[in-house]
């Protein structure tokens, strides 16, 4: 009983925090950028995340939280816009939105659709956000057990589902980019010896910072790609109305809660994300539907599907993030930067030092995904306006805000070096058909691996009689062997295809 008591004390203090009226104001500020740049097609939620981090740099803890995480909610709700009104989804979680979004934007349905879409995005969030402020104190008080050897499998396991559940690829190439992360996290001189491993520059004695690295992966990268689409898109500007019907709204809610479990569960696996989220739960969707003939063709059940997921997504990826520091998503692993810029440090310990810090992320996700609501109310058909802008306009003004984000990190001409650098690694692993997430989960949990093995291997005692550590090496090797026989499998299919 105490216990409860604690933990809504603790709510108290979060939401004291969090209901300030700066904080209100930042966070109805962000979404509205967020919206804006995840509604632009080629701008992702990650690249938003990536460019406005470098706004957060003078802003106190609780307001850059509150800046980031309605960016977060925003982006990954703003890529409906161009998908149900273009047919190009704003971000790839939106890909599965664009199904059943764009048809019904045909039918002369685009406004309901669109305001269909933002509010199962919302009511998935908060519902997303209750199941992580249970789950995470709970999950919290099984990682205060973890020693090294189990954080160190935790980092590897995070690679290995992160590969295995990349789209479109092999798992192969998602661990050789996981596993180049973790290459480019070990450079640097480390903290136990002194010495320097694979420094062939003196700037990087100090490592590879992550913040540049991140914004040239998805920012530049970006940029590149965009500028090499010449495809033309037309908005259609015909939205009709913006309340759904009754029966549209039965439609909308029929998946909620199946959809947010989804959504929730997909979020917490590191490296999963909210486009992942999106497809499994239309997919489940529609085989459990009574109208599943209508998928595909404007369903409003549909659109709730993916649309509740991807944004049910987002606390869920913040459960792993906070317990162990390992991020669910890319977008959370943008989070996970800003948070380590400004002296916050997830992990088990952060319930011990900041506990109430986990309640004031979920309001605020809860106060974010409500602001959304309210915007889209009245900004929806102005937002249509926003999608004619020509993207290659836009793309000058991006590349200045990754250089001023990459060097006001440590204020280090280098660091923008570093960023272009990056930038082309990252496109030139987009056209191999290489996965980032994996990449960007090696750059951040390269560091933890490196010195929670070596610290593991000097302790008394054999590693593999700790329990814990074990179950870990038994789902690391099934992670491991499933991804093989996977692999193995997709590369007869494409053998077999050439033969014939």
């Amino acid at each position: 009983m105490s216990g409860i008591l604690k933990q809504f004390s603790l709510l108290g203090v979060a939401a004291g925090g969090v209901f300030q009226g700066w904080n209100l104001l930042i966070v109805a500020g962000a979404v509205l950028l967020g919206l804006v740049v995840g509604a632009i097609p080629g701008l992702t939620g990650t690249m938003a995340l990536a460019l406005l981090i470098n706004l957060t740099y003078t802003l106190p803890s609780d307001q850059a939280v509150a800046f980031m995480l309605g960016v977060y909610v925003g982006a990954v709700s703003g890529g409906l816009f161009s998908a149900i009104m273009l047919n190009i989804p704003g971000t790839p979680n939106a890909a599965a939105t664009a199904l059943d979004g764009y048809p019904l934007a045909k039918k002369g349905k685009g406004g309901k659709a669109l305001f269909g879409g933002v509010m199962a995005s919302c009511l998935g969030t908060i519902l997303s956000c209750i199941i992580m402020m249970i789950a995470t104190p709970f999950l919290s008080s099984i990682a205060l057990k973890f020693g090294k050897w189990e954080m160190f499998l935790l980092a590897i396991f995070g690679i290995t589902i992160c590969g295995n559940l990349s789209v479109d690829c092999s798992p192969l190439k998602g661990w050789l980019a996981g596993f180049l992360g973790f290459f480019v996290a070990l450079i640097g001189v480390e903290s136990m010896y002194n010495s320097g491993r694979f420094v062939f520059l003196p700037q990087l004695r100090s490592g590879v910072e992550l913040i540049p690295a991140l914004i040239g992966l998805f920012g530049i990268a970006e940029v590149l790609t965009v500028l090499q689409d010449r495809t033309p898109f037309e908005v259609n500007s015909d939205m009709g109305t913006i309340l759904p019907d009754k029966d549209e709204l039965r439609a909308l809610m029929k998946p909620l809660i199946r959809s947010t479990l989804i959504g929730c569960g997909i979020g917490a696996i590191p490296g999963a994300g909210e486009d992942i989220a999106a497809w499994l739960s239309y997919s489940t969707g529609k085989s459990s539907s009574k109208n599943k003939e209508e998928f595909g063709k404007g369903s409003f059940e549909g659109l709730a599907c993916s649309e509740t997921a991807n944004n049910a997504c987002i606390p869920g990826a913040m459960i792993p993030m906070l317990t162990l520091a390992i991020p669910g998503s890319t977008q959370a692993a943008m989070f996970l930067a800003a948070l380590n810029l400004h002296g916050i440090q997830p992990g088990p310990m952060l319930t011990v030092k900041s506990p109430s810090f986990m309640y004031t992320v979920g309001l605020t996700l809860m106060v974010a995904a409500i602001v959304m609501i309210a915007l889209a109310l009245i900004l929806t058909k102005p937002m249509v306006k926003i999608l004619q802008i020509n993207r290659k306009l836009l793309m000058p003004i991006i590349v200045t805000l990754t250089v001023v984000g990459a060097y006001a990190s440590r204020t280090n001409l280098f660091d923008v070096k570093l960023m272009l650098v990056f930038g082309v690694i990252g496109f030139i692993l987009r056209k191999l058909n290489f996965p980032l997430a994996p990449l960007t989960l090696g750059l951040i949990l390269g560091g933890t691996a490196d010195i929670n093995f070596r610290q593991s291997l000097t302790m008394s005692g054999s590693v593999l009689t700790r329990v814990v550590g074990d179950i870990l090496i038994v789902v690391v090797l099934y992670s491991l062997i499933s991804g093989t026989i996977k692999t193995v499998k997709s590369a007869r299919e494409e053998l077999a295809s050439v033969k014939k």
